[in-house]
């Protein structure tokens, strides 16, 4: 920002951490940026990145309206003003990969810059590329000292993606020490909460958030998505009462067509009918919102709630429109997700409804195939568990005992202390005659 004022670089500055530390006044501190210069390139591009992240497709013509006003801003463009020039215009044409690309060539240049290493981590997730985040991450650490500015975000960062790269223990490491920085730091206290769904600590990750949620007042509807990890520890443990009660109190207390909101709803209420739980009539209000998202396709992970949604109250009509709707898409061309769509998405789509209506074998054909490629339509690996979930209780319901038993061999390889997992497996082996001594491990085990 070498031709920006001092005024500027401070209110931009007030907006990025606001954005870092997921805050809601981060669209009025941008505001206020660009009423006191409406020059700065920097702020346009932030503006147009925001609307990327709402990860709906009307964000992409506003992205390309901010793209638009930042042209129009600076008569120059510095060196970091047109490589992010250059990515949001590749992620608002649906190239997240391009977008990828070009924020590694800024934050091997440039690699203080924590808008470009924010954006990057988002996208790396939802191309489900858990490796190159994390190293994304740790190639700018070195840069980056505990008196600069943001540094309890960049440690928050690196721990996402260590915990989302199978390195638990560094990766609660990097959390702990961003929140000792600042309490409120959501996205660290995120990623600690994460190690403790993977590592199965579930009353540990029930007592961090709870000591945590008043800090989170001044932040987005992230704060609710750490609800909702707290109601997976309620679910592993059984508490179905704490978790309804979560949901109504805080998860979906009101009907919000947040992308996040949506996607921890629907999740929610599968798990707990597969655990058995009458949900009586919570489908219908998130059904009813996904009726206007069923040709957005931004990303593919979000579609599959959506889809789940309609599947949920039975309207064929809805579903059928859904389903066509994804195979245009995946046939498009159009950017990176129609091709995780083309791969992943659309077996999965198909999995969605047809174990809604009872039909296991069919999603168990469908998945077995893919399912090493289910880490395309991104998320986090407690997200797509979901439909990990969905392909094990299928050949179980379905009576593919051999698959079953597979699937959760490999589930509890990677979460030995995984109580949905151990649960399942003993049914497993007791469907399948394997006797008693394996049986009495699995008891012992679930009474850790």
């Amino acid at each position: 920002m070498s031709d920006a004022n001092e005024e500027t670089v401070g209110l931009l500055d007030h907006a990025v951490m606001s954005y870092a530390g997921a805050r809601r006044d981060t669209r009025d501190r941008l505001a206020a940026v660009l009423a006191a210069d409406p020059t700065c390139v920097m702020a346009h591009h932030l503006d147009g990145y925001l609307h990327m992240l709402s990860s709906r497709r009307d964000g992409m013509p506003q992205a390309r309206a901010a793209l638009t006003r930042a042209e129009g801003a600076s008569k120059t463009m510095t060196p970091p003003d047109r490589l992010h020039h250059a990515a949001l215009d590749a992620w608002s044409r649906g190239d997240m990969r391009g977008a990828a690309g070009i924020w590694d060539t800024v934050l091997d240049e440039f690699p203080r810059d924590l808008v470009a290493l924010k954006v990057s981590q988002f996208v790396l997730s939802y191309l489900g590329e858990s490796e190159r985040m994390r190293d994304r991450v740790a190639r700018v650490v070195p840069a980056w000292s505990e008196d600069a500015q943001g540094y309890g975000y960049v440690l928050g960062c690196y721990a996402y993606g260590l915990e989302e790269a199978g390195d638990y223990a560094r990766a609660e490491e990097m959390g702990r020490r961003a929140v000792a920085i600042d309490r409120s730091d959501i996205w660290a206290a995120h990623a600690v909460a994460h190690v403790a769904e993977m590592e199965g600590r579930l009353i540990e990750g029930i007592d961090w958030i709870s000591s945590l949620a008043t800090e989170w007042n001044q932040c987005t509807n992230f704060a609710l998505h750490l609800k909702w990890h707290e109601s997976l520890y309620h679910l592993e443990l059984e508490q179905h009462p704490q978790v309804l009660a979560i949901y109504d109190r805080e998860v979906r207390a009101e009907s919000t067509d947040e992308y996040l909101d949506v996607a921890n709803a629907v999740s929610l209420l599968w798990r707990l009918e597969q655990a058995g739980v009458d949900v009586g009539p919570r489908w219908r209000e998130l059904a009813a919102r996904a009726t206007s998202h069923i040709d957005d396709h931004a990303l593919v992970f979000v579609d599959l709630h959506y889809l789940m949604s309609l599947a949920a109250v039975g309207d064929e009509k809805a579903v059928a429109e859904f389903l066509a709707s994804c195979e245009r898409f995946a046939m498009s061309g159009e950017g990176t997700e129609a091709e995780v769509m083309a791969d992943v998405g659309l077996p999965l789509a198909r999995a969605v409804v047809a174990h809604r209506a009872g039909r296991y074998a069919s999603v168990v054909d469908e998945l077995m195939p893919v399912r090493r490629r289910i880490r395309r339509i991104g998320a986090s690996h407690a997200q797509r568990d979901l439909f990990e979930q969905l392909l094990i209780d299928s050949a179980w319901r379905g009576g593919r005992l051999a698959e079953a038993e597979e699937l959760l061999t490999d589930r509890l390889s990677r979460r030995p202390r995984n109580r949905w997992g151990l649960k399942h497996q003993r049914a497993v082996l007791e469907a399948r005659g394997r006797g008693t001594r394996a049986i009495r491990e699995h008891d012992r085990r679930l009474a850790d």
